[in-house]
């Protein structure tokens, strides 16, 4: 196997293998892929509901828990990450959300020119194959298929009808023209599989002979020629040391934990952090690992008194009809439904609350199995105040990097936690649910005052698996990387995925860390050709 590649790819997730996919294309361009995890073989990767039971493969995620957190009881909150082929891809809920436009153009205000709404748009497009056609805001026949569910449970029309009553409109697509509203996510799913980007963008291009996937490789660090230009990496497969060598770039799509703690380890960060956990200081960069950010969310859950949810469902009644016909609950995405929605404390009048509807009860990212019949309904602020950092704890790439997310360390986003409760209990009230509602079991029917609201939030807050940022793009000297996304004072090597996000969108992370690598395989793939250019005019 050669170790001399022209570009090389580390993290075959959401990011690295839109950029497979895009940079292999052309044939004289080699390229090496590689991932931590396993293959995507598992079944329940691929049946969508099958992700209530990649919470207990521990091989497909890497497991991740925060230091603990001052503002939730010191609780340490788990943080699953996918370890896999597909990355995150593999193992989220699918709901398939791009967030608000004015997102975007707040990335450009924070000074990336060339990451406004009208600049971005056409990435989400190309990425697409929308199974309602194109238009105007949307694509067809991209590598990522996004549907509508071919299968929802009765109680997420029964959410949808509540939130009316409640006085909130509906909306049949997120992604068009508004966001606000309530009604059914589309998902990244193809004739009722998981179109995770191992399966969109990597699968039918695994053959082509310029293009290199090596899975259950750890990638160990960065290699140099010269102070300041990434050379390759150094990465362990079945216990053995490996190089590889990129002519042209490595590409860090690692994810907002693992590419920072990658340049970390090869001494590329904060000082002070990298001396005490004994790795030598290469190029100071002090924000790398900071500006961490993510959605903190609140459940709420009802008890229902009819049997119509996915509680007690038979498993294996589920899967043979889904494996035999491709049909059925197995094709549900869990969160079928869900809303945006303003709560009046916002800036503007952009949506500042999601909400993803479960109808099953849903405790400790399912992981503690609660009796009986009951329905779950997730609410998060959607730009939170807060902002946590990652710390380097030593120099053995196997040791998890520390996890300070920092949660509800800004007062505004107690309150918007509060707000999140509030309007849950609003729409759950309404008469919609009242055939299936028995009682609250959180917070409680009994839990009313504000004190008592906000033990709940502090006891029962949990990550939706949204965190970005610890590589921050933007033009001033102390981001990470700069609006190409590359590293600042290192040659040689690019930052693509969630974590150069300046600031969180306003919804799902997955959509835009797929926009963001198709966006940045052509800044790449533009660099390469003045390059070329730049060497034919000099011969």
């Amino acid at each position: 196997m050669p170790n001399r590649y022209d570009y090389i790819i580390v993290g075959a997730g959401s990011a690295g293998c839109v950029l497979a996919h895009r940079l292999s294309a052309d044939p004289s361009v080699s390229v090496l892929l590689l991932e931590a995890g396993p293959r995507d073989w598992n079944p329940f990767i691929h049946m969508p509901a099958g992700l209530a039971k990649l919470v207990n493969f521990k091989s497909l995620n890497w497991n991740y828990e925060t230091e603990p957190e001052p503002a939730l009881n010191n609780r340490r909150l788990y943080w699953p990450r996918g370890k896999v082929l597909g990355g995150s891809s593999s193992i989220n809920a699918m709901c398939y959300s791009r967030g608000h436009r004015s997102d975007y153009e707040d990335w450009a205000a924070l000074g990336n020119p060339g990451w406004a709404w009208k600049d971005v748009l056409p990435y989400f497009m190309r990425a697409e194959d929308q199974s309602r056609g194109a238009d105007d805001l949307h694509g067809v026949g991209g590598p990522l298929s996004v549907s509508d569910l071919s299968y929802t449970n009765p109680l997420s029309d029964v959410f949808i009808q509540a939130a009316e009553q409640a006085g909130f409109a509906r909306n049949r697509d997120f992604n068009g023209p508004a966001q606000r509203g309530v009604g059914f996510y589309q998902v990244t799913q193809r004739n009722g599989r998981r179109c995770s980007t191992a399966a969109g963008y990597l699968k039918p291009v695994r053959s082509r002979p310029n293009l290199t996937v090596i899975t259950g490789a750890l990638t160990l660090g960065l290699t140099f020629s010269g102070p300041d230009r990434v050379r390759g990496v150094r990465y362990a497969k079945r216990g053995i040391a490996r190089t590889a060598t990129a002519e042209r770039e490595v590409l860090l799509a690692a994810g907002a934990i693992n590419s920072p703690q990658l340049m970390m380890l090869s001494g590329i960060g904060p000082a002070g952090m990298l001396e005490t956990a004994g790795v030598r200081v290469r190029h100071e960069l002090t924000e790398l690992g900071r500006n961490l950010q993510d959605h903190l969310d609140i459940c709420t859950l009802t008890r229902c008194s009819q049997p119509v949810t996915y509680d007690q469902l038979s498993e294996i009644r589920v899967g043979l009809r889904y494996f035999l016909h491709r049909e059925g609950e197995g094709t549900s995405n869990i969160a079928e439904a869900g809303a945006f929605l303003v709560s009046g404390r916002g800036r503007d009048d952009r949506p500042d609350v999601q909400m993803h509807f479960v109808p099953a009860l849903l405790d400790d990212h399912g992981r503690n199995r609660l009796p009986g019949d009951g329905y779950t309904l997730h609410a998060c602020p959607l730009r939170p105040e807060s902002r946590g950092h990652l710390a380097l704890r030593s120099a053995d790439p196997r040791q998890p990097i520390a996890i300070h997310a920092n949660y509800l360390s800004e007062a505004e986003d107690l309150e918007m936690m509060l707000d999140c409760v509030r309007l849950s209990r609003e729409i759950l009230d309404q008469p919609a649910f009242k055939p299936f509602r028995a009682h609250e079991i959180f917070p409680g029917n009994d839990v009313t005052s504000r004190t008592g609201l906000i033990d709940f939030i502090r006891n029962k807050a949990e990550t939706i698996y949204h965190p970005v940022g610890t590589c921050r793009m933007g033009s001033d000297p102390h981001s990470v990387v700069d609006p190409e996304l590359r590293v600042r004072g290192i040659e040689g090597l690019r930052v693509i995925d969630a974590s150069i996000m300046p600031t969180l969108v306003g919804g799902n992370t997955n959509a835009p860390t797929v926009m963001i690598a198709e966006k940045a395989a052509d800044l790449i793939l533009g660099a390469s050709a003045a390059r070329t250019e730049s060497t034919a005019r000099a011969a």
